[in-house]
């Protein structure tokens, strides 16, 4: 019997294959963490940290499974270092994503918050304000062109925006999008500037002060990556003195934020809570994935395009 440890609940359509097998003993969320790491073969993650420490108290591991992409709450060194291999659900939420990032690029160059508030408490003549703008005919700027960028790319052009793109790795030419090698340069035409790059090394704080300072005046920053990726404490500094109009995030260096952070007060900001992957579709696949790559390594069937540690096989 092999044990697998969720450490979070997942979509059902992901636990049902687990239960299907015989073989595997499934546990949910248990209260006693250590006695399910002492027999756990298989960790399914969701935002849990798993750190060295603790993935060296799960002496019979063999596979690290992510409810998602982002796997910095993972030790993925130490994995590597057991030969335990650390996979993802690589497109599993690459649409729901993409689509929350359309979301709060609209939400916030139409105001949404602004009106939605002025419906609700009586002030219909706010209506006349003209604070919303127009995508069409502006210039977004995707950073990375992954997975969610490059979908995130061909909305923007879809709702007739001038795309920019900036990546680290050769992409190839498309009349969809302007290649962007310099990113200060494109922060100073982009109108709205959208993130989609992993939390990596060289990534930390790659927008603090004096990037969001490059930053054309009055454009709007959104943010569905990793919350680490940006300076709060500049990003609201920036939103309070106008430099910028506006941001939409979805995530944030300490999840959840405190009460008293700076950005929370901020009217000019829109908020989700790290759920843009979480749409019931993208729940689903992603579990569904969690479970593939588990039951993948237990059988000597895992995809190798899943695994991002370099390991293909299990202890």
């Amino acid at each position: 019997m092999r044990t697998v440890l969720l450490t979070e609940p997942m979509h059902e359509d992901g636990l049902a294959m687990f239960r299907a097998r015989a073989d595997v003993r499934l546990l949910v969320a248990p209260p006693d963490l250590d006695a399910a790491l002492i027999e756990a073969e298989a960790i399914g993650v969701r935002v849990a940290r798993l750190d060295a420490a603790l993935l060296a108290r799960a002496p019979k591991l063999r596979v690290v499974a992510k409810h998602g992409v982002g796997y910095d709450n993972v030790d993925i060194a130490h994995l590597a270092g057991r030969g335990i291999p650390m996979t993802i659900t690589a497109d599993a939420n690459a649409v729901s994503v993409a689509e929350h990032a359309m979301m709060l690029m609209l939400a916030s160059a139409k105001h949404l918050s602004f009106y939605d508030a002025a419906v609700r408490q009586g002030r219909w003549a706010d209506r006349q304000s003209m604070r919303a703008v127009d995508l069409a005919g502006r210039t977004a700027l995707v950073v990375g062109h992954g997975r969610v960028g490059s979908r995130v790319a061909a909305l923007c052009h879809a709702f007739g925006m001038r795309v920019l793109v900036h990546d680290i790795a050769p992409m190839p030419a498309s009349g969809a999008y302007t290649l962007a090698p310099d990113l200060d340069a494109a922060l100073a035409v982009a109108d709205v500037v959208t993130l989609h790059i992993p939390l990596a090394a060289g990534a930390a704080k790659l927008f603090d002060g004096a990037r969001l300072g490059r930053m054309k005046r009055g454009a709007v920053l959104v943010n569905c990556a990793r919350g680490g990726i940006v300076d709060e404490a500049a990003l609201a500094t920036a939103l309070t003195s106008g430099a910028l109009a506006a941001a939409g995030l979805d995530v944030f260096d300490d999840e959840p934020p405190p009460p008293n952070h700076p950005l929370l007060a901020l009217p000019n900001v829109v908020l989700t809570p790290h759920s843009a992957a979480t749409t019931l579709e993208g729940a689903r696949r992603m579990a569904i994935g969690v479970a593939r790559n588990i039951l993948g390594a237990f059988d000597g069937q895992l995809d190798p395009a899943m695994v991002v540690n370099g390991v293909r096989h299990g202890t």
